[in-house]
């Protein structure tokens, strides 16, 4: 139903609208709610927060037609107004028209006239607040997606590809902040998730500053991907540049609670795909696979401030990182111990 504000000082006019649009009111497509000058139309607007559509005439007593529009035109910008007044001349069509006006209508009215007037004025403010409504729900969409698949599902292959999985060759790190969980316990929950929070946006800045993509958050860790060209060192330059930025954020002074963060890192070949339930409609983008599930065996083996890799990513780097070699460790699901190595800068 569209709530209609009609701002007439004639003792007439309230009568003749309700006569001449019985029908649909009766049926519920239009609701008149009236006014007899623009203070009282103002009045009214804050209590009908819904008014979709405004008809004034131009001269009245207290407030004018043409004063009320530019009101509206800067308070209620998604209000329209049709002028119904036996001003018709030229300039008042003008001066209301660039007031924001949307159409105008003289009087004696021709109801009929008027009726295809009000219909095309109502789907113009349809089509305007779904406009705001699409640029609002993008705006919070981009809060939730990166930017880069943003643009990918505006481009055409986007529905092709959509279901797409495959193998890539990529860099799995594993970013996890240590004993948040235990010293959060006692914290407000507003407090906890802005903190939280906090330190996900320094990491978060790193990972994409060094060409990373974020694959998902899990609890108070991170799970991201570098496929990039030498995605191994960029990886661990992220890690690094985490681990400076977090270690010099302040304490948490109602725990006394420093953030620290343990970091596993893993290269090699995993698949690439759309993971989750079609009966529930989610499904997330992510990598599964040997080299995801060993970064986080690494991670789990990581304490604090450590960075820790496998021996093959160890050969790859060790002239461009100084490593120190921490042995054999035993890892979930892997029959041999392997060697791993802290990245020290």
């Amino acid at each position: 139903m569209f709530k209609i504000l009609v701002v007439d000082d004639e003792a007439d006019m309230e009568m003749l609208i309700k006569q001449r649009f019985r029908k649909q009111i009766r049926e519920r497509i239009y609701e008149f709610i009236f006014a007899e000058n623009g203070i009282r139309a103002l009045e009214k607007i804050k209590q009908n927060c819904d008014i979709d559509l405004v008809l004034t005439d131009i001269n009245m007593p207290e407030m004018d037609g043409l004063t009320l529009l530019s009101r509206l035109n800067d308070k209620c910008p998604l209000i329209k107004t049709v002028v119904v007044s036996a001003y018709g001349d030229m300039e008042n069509i003008r001066t209301a028209m660039n007031r924001g006006a949307f159409d105008f209508v003289t009087k004696p009215i021709n109801f009929g006239d008027l009726s295809i007037t009000i219909i095309n004025t109502l789907k113009h403010v349809v089509q305007l607040k779904e406009t705001v409504k699409a640029i609002n729900e993008n705006n919070i969409l981009k809060m939730y997606v990166d930017e880069n698949v943003l643009n990918f599902m505006e481009r055409q292959e986007y529905a092709n590809t959509l279901m797409t999985n495959e193998t890539i060759n990529a860099t799995v790190m594993f970013v996890d902040i240590c004993g948040f969980t235990t010293n959060s316990e006692n914290a407000a929950p507003d407090t906890v998730v802005s903190l939280l929070n906090t330190y996900f946006d320094v990491m978060v800045q790193e990972i994409i500053a060094h060409k990373g993509l974020i694959d998902k958050f899990l609890g108070d860790a991170i799970l991201s991907v570098f496929r990039e060209e030498f995605h191994l060192d960029l990886a661990i330059d992220a890690a690094l540049a985490i681990r400076n930025r977090i270690n010099n954020m302040p304490a948490l002074a109602e725990e006394n609670y420093r953030p620290r963060v343990s970091i596993g890192i893993k290269s090699g070949e995993m698949i690439c795909g759309n993971i989750g339930s079609v009966t529930l409609k989610r499904l997330d983008y992510t990598v599964i696979g040997d080299t995801v599930n060993t970064a986080s065996r690494l991670h789990d083996a990581a304490k604090e401030n450590q960075i820790i890799i496998c021996e093959d990513c160890y050969k790859q780097v060790k002239e461009a990182f100084n490593c120190s070699k921490i042995g054999p460790i035993t890892v979930k699901n892997k029959e041999l111990p392997i060697t791993v190595y802290e990245v020290l800068a």
